[in-house]
């Protein structure tokens, strides 16, 4: 049976290509649109390369009638979430592409968003969205928490490597970039494009907000605190991102643990050893590609993670996990071959 499903906040990138990805989905169809700002108006005329769809107009969300609706994607800005997840229908599930449900601690939610957390009770039955390690929570779950884009990059190499305990963790470094496309649509001037063109730059150094993410499943991976060091970079390139990790352990056995973890993986490709992964290699997919080097430096192993910010960083995983939670094959509507040139 086709289930029927919402986009709340649908006039942003991840909104648009989460209806890119639907529009082919076998087993979902879109019943209802959210942009508050731009209620009455057709998707269409908000992303015009959308116009070849029958689509619902966009409208606010507390118009919506959810009484239909198996799943919503919340797209939707920081904070936001908390309140609709207390006020949403029993039967109404949800995966949330913001920030509210990712950390498990409040302080820490205060800390990295400025926010007060005001739906902790619910936050033990909330699913971390990383299928790839968190499946079978994620299948049983009401909300389901999308990872940021940074982490999921990071944590998909490095989960399995501190689980197996064969990389130390101490002295991990994520040397990460991201295209453009990851500050949104909203107007911007550090987003310009006379601001980015021939430029590249590091931001949030130090302070960057999914290093909460980072050390909550990092420290929970490896059954003990840890830190990573990481800094991100914007590139002149609308999407893609890299991670860049340099950390301790032979090269060998980080690549076989990483073969093994992934074998069954729908969307995660470990390259052959000393294979450098490329971001236009996975651009307009829903795949992460690995790759491992032997660092020059003795006992040091350098891992490269590629993926499309906005696919497998964000709406792409979003569709995965909402297979998951609706009993539906993962792989549906995700199956489409990287764009390239």
């Amino acid at each position: 049976m086709t289930k029927s499903v919402a986009i709340l906040g649908a006039s942003g990138y991840t909104g648009a290509e989460l209806v890119r990805i639907i529009a082919g989905h076998p087993d979902m169809e879109i019943a209802a649109l959210s942009a508050d700002r731009k209620a009455g108006m057709a998707m269409a005329d908000v992303f015009p390369h959308l116009r070849h769809l029958d689509l619902p107009e966009l409208q606010t969300m507390d118009a919506i009638d959810f009484s239909g609706i198996d799943l919503a994607f919340a797209a939707l800005p920081h904070g936001l979430m908390h309140a609709f997840a207390k006020s949403m229908p029993d039967h109404l599930k949800v995966v949330d592409l913001s920030a509210d449900f990712r950390l498990r601690d409040a302080d820490a939610y205060k800390a990295w968003y400025g926010l007060d957390h005001t739906a902790m009770d619910l936050q033990p039955d909330v699913a971390f969205g990383l299928p790839e390690f968190y499946r079978d929570d994620i299948a049983d779950a009401r909300i389901t928490a999308n990872t940021g884009c940074y982490v999921a990059t990071t944590l998909l190499p490095l989960i399995p490597l501190l689980r197996a305990g064969v990389i130390a963790p101490q002295g991990i470094v994520v040397d990460a970039k991201s295209g453009v496309s990851g500050a949104g649509r909203a107007p911007n001037e550090a987003t310009l494009f006379s601001e980015v063109n021939e430029g590249f730059k590091a931001y949030g150094v130090g302070a960057h907000r999914h290093m909460g993410e980072l050390d909550q499943e990092l420290s929970l991976a490896a059954g003990r605190p840890v830190t990573v060091s990481f800094t991100p970079h914007l590139v002149p390139m609308t999407r893609g991102m890299q991670a860049t990790i340099y950390a301790a352990g032979d090269a060998n056995a980080v690549h076989d643990t990483l073969v093994a973890a992934h074998q069954d993986a729908a969307f995660v490709d470990v390259l052959p050893m000393g294979e450098v992964p490329q971001v236009q290699h996975v651009r307009g997919s829903n795949r992460c590609r690995i790759g491992v080097i032997k660092d020059r430096v003795k006992d040091r192993v350098i891992v490269i993670s590629v993926l499309d910010n906005l696919m497998k960083g964000a709406s792409g995983q979003a569709v995965q996990n909402a297979n998951l939670m609706l009993g539906l094959d993962e792989r549906a509507g995700l199956m489409m071959a990287p764009m390239f040139p």
